[in-house]
Formats: structure tokens, C-alpha cells, sequence
């Protein structure tokens, strides 16, 4: 697994339009291509973004970039479930060598 981002494998978290927790988890579902198991609750994503066996196959080898864009509708009108989801999200990276969450601004 590499340490360079450039190398990493690419997933986009778009959340443009995203106003609640069951439309986070969708949106996750999807950009992560999550099985149909996936809990859809905030335990079930951490133990997701720490396990890369269920992550998209060229990422268990170069590393997932997980870019999340359009967070701060959904930051704004669901603060508390923002504040979990980035906890989530920073424990995740602090856990798993070949894991980086970015928040895009704008």
C-alpha cells in the first residue's frame, strides 16, 4: 500500500443535496459499492472504512482516497450527525495505514 495520495485509488463521497442520515448512508453505499449488508448506521461505516476487504478492489493494494464533497448542506442541517460522521471518518484514518478521508471546500 502506498503513503502517496496520487497513487491511492480515487472514491468520491458526493453528498450534494444530502439532508439526513439515511441519505448519508445511501450515498456511501454507493460510492463505496458497499455490500448488501452494510448496517447503514455509523458503527457499520467505521467498521467498513477499517476493513478493506470490503472495500473496491484496486484500493486493498494502492490505498483508498475517500473525497467527500458537498458535506456542508448536510453539515449545516444535521450538525450532530456531521460531527459523528467526522469522527467516524477521523478515527477510520487514524486506525488504517491505507485510508485518507479528504473534505472538499466549495
Amino acid at each position: 500500500m502506498t503513503d502517496d495520495l496520487a497513487e491511492r485509488f480515487l472514491v468520491t463521497l458526493d453528498l450534494d443535496g444530502v439532508a439526513d442520515k439515511a441519505a448519508f448512508m445511501e450515498r456511501v453505499v454507493r460510492a463505496l459499492d458497499l455490500p448488501y449488508w452494510f448496517g447503514r448506521n455509523w458503527d457499520a461505516l467505521a467498521d467498513s472504512l477499517t476493513d478493506d476487504t470490503v472495500w473496491p478492489e484496486p484500493a486493498v493494494e494502492r490505498g483508498l482516497l475517500l473525497v467527500v464533497r458537498g458535506w456542508e448542506e448536510y453539515a449545516r442541517a444535521c450538525p450532530e450527525e456531521w460531527e459523528t460522521a467526522r469522527e467516524v471518518f477521523t478515527e477510520a484514518a487514524d486506525q488504517m495505514p491505507g485510508l485518507s478521508v479528504a473534505l472538499t471546500l466549495g
